[in-house]
């Protein structure tokens, strides 16, 4: 019988990889929290018809990628493959409309059926902002800026670049639409597969093709900026604006896309070249028509998703984890009383390690291997003369304390 693995395109977060994966989220979290997004969150699985009505029935996620079931009662049920749409789902049917602007964010695992790789898996982890029912730029710029903090905060800000993109009102969208439809039909015989599909589904697609061929004839293809009313270039301006006056860096890519109709306006990903080949690890942009698109009342939208996996891959730094405190209890005798003790300082915010067995010298041993601050030993005359034996394990000094100075002496440790 062969040994159990995990499945393939997942992977096990074992306590070192854990560390990354949480710092990534929890950094994430507050900084969400410091320009007032409130945490959500949506169930792992919705129906079928969530993410096939706002991501369109002949999209590559929707055809090839999501982990689609049938309940026992015959409901068709997906597993998650993005945050937006449940949680668009969630702010309708709980009738918030009148609580907007709703600003949350969310993090949890999302599944995609997809050829694992260096920071995709079939199940992987995403943070994820949502700002819905704000129309104005200002919701744009505030949740790039998000994007940008969380990546200063991570220390990955100089390896990624913030790459944007108008993709207009619905006016200008369509019109450019058409042309795109125009000038692609003319090569038809020179399009890939995938793009001639796309044709008439979605053909920005088309635009960020990585089919060679197709990227040949992108370069002669009708430029957006050809096509944008005076709205549209005045709100993207808007945007660009607030960025510079905040100090975030951009650059304009007229290639970048959204491939769904209900998609406006900024679209953008923060990229970086650091983990191979050139990846979004932030991408998101305005998403007017979603509600919409699941039935609601028309409400706008605007946020971005995060990959965890390949933030957690360029966040090569942790943070300094609390070093522990060792307790080593010496005879029988000081088992009970070292329980006790390591109880009340758990609860008092110190943390301890102490070993289930184990004579001094191996209880020694581990602590030194776990990189314990310090070791406290108590035996049976430490008990009578409620006094416990401190050793600093990072200067090598011992002395005899009293139990009721342990704290005070733990909150000086360095």
């Amino acid at each position: 019988m062969s040994l159990p693995q995990s499945v393939r395109g997942t992977h096990d977060l074992l306590p070192e990889d854990y560390k990354r994966h949480a710092y990534v989220r929890d950094t994430a979290r507050d900084i969400a929290a410091r320009f007032g997004y409130a945490e959500m969150a949506t169930p792992i699985f919705e129906f079928t018809e969530v993410f096939a009505r706002t991501m369109g029935e002949t999209s590559d996620v929707v055809s090839k990628e999501m982990y689609s079931f049938e309940s026992r009662s015959g409901e068709g049920l997906t597993l998650r493959p993005e945050y937006t749409a449940g949680i668009c789902r969630s702010f309708i049917s709980n009738g918030l409309q009148q609580n907007v602007p709703f600003k949350v964010f969310a993090n949890g695992p999302m599944f995609r059926y997809e050829r694992p790789q260096k920071g995709r898996q079939r199940q992987f982890h995403q943070i994820d902002v949502e700002c819905i029912g704000a129309a104005e730029a200002k919701a744009d710029i505030e949740v790039i800026a998000i994007g940008s903090a969380i990546l200063q905060s991570l220390g990955v800000a100089d390896s990624c670049s913030l790459q944007i993109n108008t993709l207009g009102d619905v006016e200008s969208r369509q019109a450019f639409r058409q042309a795109l439809v125009e000038y692609f039909s003319a090569h038809k015989n020179a399009l890939s597969e995938d793009s001639v599909s796309r044709l008439s589904r979605n053909p920005l697609r088309i635009l960020d093709s990585k089919d060679k061929g197709d990227q040949e004839l992108v370069k002669k293809a009708p430029d957006f900026t050809d096509y944008l009313n005076s709205f549209s270039t005045d709100f993207f301006a808007e945007v660009l604006e607030g960025l510079d006056t905040l100090g975030i860096s951009y650059e304009l890519n007229r290639r970048l896309v959204r491939g769904l109709d209900y998609y406006t306006h900024t679209a953008f990903e923060f990229v970086t070249s650091a983990l191979g080949a050139q990846g979004a690890v932030i991408a998101g942009g305005r998403y007017d028509g979603l509600i919409e698109a699941l039935g609601g009342k028309p409400m706008p939208g605007i946020g971005w998703a995060g990959g965890i996996e390949r933030l957690a891959l360029l966040a090569q730094e942790l943070p300094d984890q609390p070093r522990p405190i060792a307790l080593i209890p010496v005879g029988d005798e000081a088992d009970k009383v070292v329980s006790k003790l390591a109880h009340d300082l758990r609860l008092a915010g110190v943390t301890i390690e102490m070993a289930f067995k184990g004579n001094v010298g191996k209880r020694m041993k581990r602590a030194n291997k776990l990189n314990a601050r310090a070791a406290i030993l108590i035996g049976e005359d430490e008990i009578a003369k409620q006094t416990c034996t401190f050793r600093d394990l990072d200067r090598g000094s011992q002395e005899e304390i009293s139990l009721s100075d342990l704290q005070a002496v733990l909150a000086k440790l360095d």
